[in-house]
């Protein structure tokens, strides 16, 4: 076999195994990383260097290698899973850098971070004034995780006694100029409706990036041909609006009539309208 063919086998076979490796491993190879996923990861990629290109060693040894560096981490991670006292061994645990608004510099010395450094982290938090934070930890993998002062922290709808409701995820309806039928049938929708949605802000599906539909039935659109505007959905608002008109013609039909049982009955409905309106506000004003 040709050398340059080898190296080509070598590469493809290593490059196969890393990626089957790391998705068993799982996805926290590549995000935050503690200190033996990172010994971990730089491993594994020396040893694939190594698998790729030394044709004088023996492949199947780097084979070998590679699967007890694959084996050994991924049993000690089942074991962590099963013990806190593993898991503390291997992963370390969080440090408390700051406690009732006080630096403590004894635990920034065993961490090895610099009053600098503990500045720059909190920044990275967007907080610039030390004296707003109330509690600081450092994670295993290096991040700072900051609780604000209660009186610094953002007004949230639950301080100010405004109800809300939860949100429903939006299904991704129209994915490259294709559709999506099965998010559609998980909303109850189809094609046509959504071509009659499509057709009603001018575009065609061949035109769409992206499209979804919220739990309001409202179609968002991201165009490929971003000089193109589409109206915002209008489909809340005109509920809001509809209900408030029919809450309107009430009271003018109560204010209107001479038979006073009649009257009674526009004033009743009116007032329960009035209360589905109000309870119903907070989605359709969001």
């Amino acid at each position: 076999m040709p050398g340059w063919l080898e190296i080509v086998m070598r590469a493809l076979s290593a490059m196969i195994m890393l990626i089957v490796i790391t998705r068993i491993l799982g996805k926290k190879q590549i995000s935050q990383l503690t200190f033996l996923e990172f010994v971990i990861g730089i491993t594994l990629g020396e040893l694939v260097g190594f698998i790729s290109t030394d044709v004088e060693s023996n492949f199947w040894y780097g084979v070998i290698s590679l699967l007890v560096w694959f084996i050994v981490p991924l049993g000690l991670e089942y074991l962590a899973l099963k013990s806190k006292k593993i898991r503390g061994w291997l992963e370390g645990s969080g440090r408390v850098m700051i406690k009732e608004g006080k630096v403590l510099e004894d635990n920034l010395k065993k961490e090895r971070v610099s009053a600098d450094e503990l500045l720059e982290q909190l920044r990275s938090k967007s907080v610039f004034n030390l004296a707003d934070v109330e509690f600081a930890v450092m994670e295993t993998n290096g991040d700072l995780s900051i609780l604000l002062k209660r009186d610094k922290q953002p007004l949230t709808p639950r301080d100010m006694n405004m109800k809300l409701v939860n949100e429903v995820e939006p299904q991704t309806v129209i994915m490259d100029g294709e559709y999506l039928d099965e998010p559609l049938a998980t909303i109850g929708l189809s094609r046509g409706w959504l071509n009659t949605e499509l057709e009603k802000i001018g575009v065609t599906v061949d035109n769409v990036f992206l499209g979804q539909v919220d739990a309001y039935q409202q179609l968002y659109v991201d165009l490929y041909d971003d000089k193109l505007k589409v109206p915002a959905p209008q489909g809340k608002a005109l509920v809001y609006a509809t209900l408030k008109k029919s809450q309107a013609d009430l009271e003018l039909f109560a204010m209107s009539t001479r038979d006073p049982a009649a009257k009674q009955l526009f004033e009743q409905t009116s007032r329960e309208l009035t209360g589905v309106i109000q309870s119903l506000q907070p989605m359709l004003q969001n």
